[in-house]
């Protein structure tokens, strides 16, 4: 980060706060669905100002920002900008007026190009027809902006991984005139590289006196970035200060009400035998052929950066994709898994938590109480008719397991926030039971209270003797959690550490190796020296 940057938050926010004019004004905001989700929320923001917002999942946070940026009206209050009366009818109307959002569940039409996903409403055209050299062009400077200069802008966003189409919606967003922006959970998927491409776009933004709230449960990410902390729980505001008066500990305390957990009591565990070995697996340029083993009561972590190969390879061992090579093998001995979809690896006792819930984890307007026995539906089911009652009683059990926000298990499960919605997901495959479990990303949006409980779930499974294989962007999370971590780059597993023997520092330098020479198949774009970058 610039050392302009920098100096810019080492001044007093309530020294500079009276000398400058209010950009938007929020009084009295309430919103009500069944029941209250927000109460009496007021707070302001000025131009060049950043505004951290943070507090639990279901807290309200995502209500508040969606309210500001025309997505749901409130129920009580008002709001001014530039001291008018603002209340926006649509999401395009506050764009219109500079507001704009980059939403936690991503905004893009995956059967179109990124081209076409950033400049949808403002096509260049020649002739009566579009000028794709100019288009292709506007393009390649949108995504520089955001770090990404090597990917096609043709390629259709659906295939691309969650990571980079996080980063095409941030730069769709930064197109044209825009006063305040906000970013809900805009790193939950990006690696440390794109999370430093982002922290440069937010100097610059600030510099040209945009105004911008920054949604995150990151709460070192917070106080890096932010001038002012606003924590809401249970949809009240309780606290609005500069953020430098607090502590990480402090600001816990504050959205859940008890301290953070500084580590993490894995219990006695015994590593066993392996559950699941893959040998030469690959796929085209994506995995290059891939060998490792998985043991019972283990829990392996796989770094790497965003375009690495981590979530293909988890996608080729669930048969979600078919390999081009190679064998999974379930046990320590016998033939291979025939695999070919994900049916079959369910059938062998594999389950799979992906890193895009909306798209391929929920059926969002369904109950949390289906999505939490799809898997498994014969067991709340008499003579082939759904026992609701059973269904009811598993989904209560979760949502207590799980601390899921919800009224109850008859709650769609669309309705409820990202990070709860994660947790309806993780439900799912806790109760199916399987003895090798594959997370991607398996806390992505969720707080750092309820991610403690998720870490002790994971802790509980190993004790279990069950086999987990986890990906996240989070290298701490994989440092606290993992016995060993294996590291992608490039489309390569480059190297694996066991616990005692391994640093950020390695981690890191192994997870940009694969793209020192320039030859890597991935999309990163790694700078040029890794001790620069730091952990997600």
């Amino acid at each position: 980060m610039s050392n302009e940057f920098n100096a810019a938050h080492q001044s007093d926010a309530r020294t500079a706060a009276p000398a400058v004019p209010l950009l938007l004004s929020l009084t009295g905001i309430g919103k009500t669905y069944v029941e209250p989700v927000l109460s009496d929320v007021s707070i302001s923001i000025s131009p060049g100002q950043i505004l951290a917002l943070t507090g639990e999942n279901g807290a309200g946070k995502s209500t508040l920002s969606k309210i500001v940026c025309g997505l749901v009206e409130a129920t009580t209050g008002s709001m001014l900008l530039d001291g008018q009366p603002y209340s926006p009818a649509s999401r395009k109307e506050a764009e219109h007026l500079g507001i704009r959002m980059v939403m936690q569940e991503l905004n893009l039409i995956p059967t179109l190009s990124i081209a076409e996903n950033l400049f949808l409403n403002q096509l260049p055209h020649r002739f009566g027809w579009i000028d794709k050299p100019k288009l292709a062009e506007a393009t390649r400077i949108q995504m520089a902006a955001v770090g990404l200069t090597d990917l096609d802008p043709w390629t259709p966003v659906g295939e691309l991984g969650v990571g980079h189409q996080q980063m095409v919606e941030i730069a769709r967003n930064l197109i044209g005139h825009c006063r305040l922006l906000v970013l809900d959970e805009p790193t939950a998927m990006l690696t440390s590289r794109e999370v430093e491409l982002l922290f440069t776009q937010i100097a610059r933004l600030q510099s040209e006196g945009v105004a911008i709230i920054y949604i995150s449960h990151r709460l070192e990410e917070l106080k890096r970035v932010a001038d002012r902390i606003a924590v809401l729980r249970d949809g009240q505001l309780v606290c609005d200060d500069p953020i430098s008066g607090y502590s990480t500990d402090a600001l816990v305390q504050l959205m859940v009400g008890r301290a953070a957990e500084a580590e993490l009591d894995l219990g006695h565990r015994t590593i066993g035998a392996p559950m699941l070995r893959v040998r030469d697996l690959g796929r085209g340029k994506a995995v290059a052929p891939t060998s490792f083993d998985l043991r019972a009561g283990e829990i392996l972590g796989i770094a790497g950066l965003i375009g690495s190969g981590r979530t293909e390879l988890l996608r080729l061992i669930f048969g979600a994709d078919r390999a081009d090579q190679g064998e999974v093998f379930i046990g320590d001995q016998g033939e291979p898994a025939r695999i070919s979809s994900p049916k079959d690896a369910v059938a062998a006792g594999i389950a799979m938590i992906t890193e895009d819930r909306k798209s391929q984890g929920l059926l969002l307007s369904q109950s949390i109480g289906l999505n939490t026995t799809l898997a498994k539906l014969t067991d709340v089911s008499k003579y082939g008719v759904l026992d609701v009652e059973a269904e009811a009683a598993v989904a209560d059990d979760y949502i207590k397991r799980l601390r899921i926000r919800s009224r109850d298990g008859t709650q769609a499960a669309g309705e409820l926030s990202g990070g709860n919605q994660q947790k309806v997901v993780i439900a799912r495959w806790l109760y199916r039971d399987c003895p090798i479990m594959l997370f991607d990303e398996p806390t992505r949006g969720i707080d750092i209270g309820a991610k403690f409980d998720i870490y002790k779930l994971l802790a509980e499974l190993s004790r279990q003797g069950k086999g987990l294989l986890i990906v996240s962007s989070d290298l701490r999370e994989l440092m606290l959690i993992c016995d060993r971590i294996a590291v992608m780059s490039a489309g390569k597993l480059v190297d694996t550490f066991e616990r005692g023997n391994w640093s950020q520092e390695t981690i890191l330098a192994s997870a940009f190796s694969g793209y020192m020479n320039g030859n890597g198949a991935g999309n990163s774009g790694a700078p040029a020296n890794p001790s620069t970058a730091q952990a997600a």
